[in-house]
């Protein structure tokens, strides 16, 4: 890991993410996912894609991409692929452009941070949830790394902030402070309130993107299908999803990227010490901005 402007990094993402500030040349109606790895980055990912490209790609229709392919295949990470050295593909993708990034706020170029064009919409999740849920997806990339991290080494760490694109509470301050300030212009979720009522943060991504659902695609149950087919179930069970690997450094399997889906896993997983002590360390960091994630 390697700390850049208060930010931890995969040493190997660094070049990438600093690349992508410098070098990235908007579109002013781009949208931009952006969140915490491990924070429901996929299935953000896939109801985005789903709502916005919903008249070339019925959500009913079998031969849907997401169907076909990964989440992530649909909306690509851009600090991937300016790690990878491949951010012409940026400039195939089709108007409006659907990307994702795992970096702060305060790392994203500012001609997209504050571009009033672009538009970002950030999910972030339990901090606790998110650390175990980012412990079983380094186990899942069969490096000897990976299989000998334990979940105590990533709970100290992230601890400390020095965990991939920590620290966490200042990754979630970012944008919260952002969406504050400009409300037209970041739109922050939270992965809980999701879960809770997936159809209502359907529609409230269309709204705030502009692409909103008519009269006769509410009639049609188009947010309803378009939960059904974005559902971890029906991705799970996708043929690409069940097969082959992300890669960019290290080999992920697309079956890591839909574990359980739920909220509350840490319990499974950390001592009530463990919990209380990580709770009072984001606490302390997160307060005074009305953000918080006391249950």
């Amino acid at each position: 890991m390697r700390q850049w402007k208060g930010a931890w990094l995969p040493h190997r993402r660094v070049p990438g993410v600093l690349s992508f500030q410098r070098r990235f040349t908007p579109r002013p109606d781009d949208v931009l996912l952006a969140s915490p790895p491990k924070c429901g980055t996929t299935w953000l990912k896939a109801l985005s894609f789903a709502t916005m490209a919903r008249a070339a790609y019925p959500p009913g229709d079998g031969d849907h991409p997401l169907l076909r392919l990964n989440p992530h295949d649909c909306v690509p990470l851009v600090d991937s692929l300016f790690s990878a050295g491949q951010e012409a593909k940026l400039d195939a993708l089709p108007s409006p452009r659907l990307m994702n990034t795992h970096v702060h706020h305060s790392l994203l170029p500012p001609s997209v941070a504050h571009d009033p064009g672009c538009k970002i919409v950030y999910v972030c999740r339990e901090p606790k949830d998110m650390v175990v849920s980012l412990w079983h997806f380094y186990k899942s990339s069969k490096t000897t790394e990976g299989s000998t991290y334990t979940l105590s080494d990533l709970f100290e760490n992230a601890c400390q902030g020095k965990h991939s694109n920590g620290p966490i509470w200042d990754h979630i301050l970012g944008y919260w402070q952002e969406s504050q300030a400009t409300p037209r212009r970041v739109l922050f979720l939270r992965y809980e309130e999701m879960l809770r009522d997936p159809v209502d943060s359907i529609r409230e991504v269309a709204r705030f993107l502009e692409v909103l659902f008519t009269v006769t695609e509410e009639a049609a149950g188009l947010p309803e299908d378009i939960m059904k087919l974005c559902s971890i179930e029906t991705l799970r069970g996708a043929r690409a999803d069940k097969m082959g690997a992300n890669k960019v450094f290290v080999k992920f399997p697309h079956t890591s990227f839909f574990r359980k889906g739920v909220a509350g896993d840490w319990v499974n997983h950390m001592t009530p010490e463990m919990a209380q002590r990580f709770d009072a360390i984001v606490e302390e960091k997160l307060h005074g901005p009305g953000l918080s994630f006391k249950s």
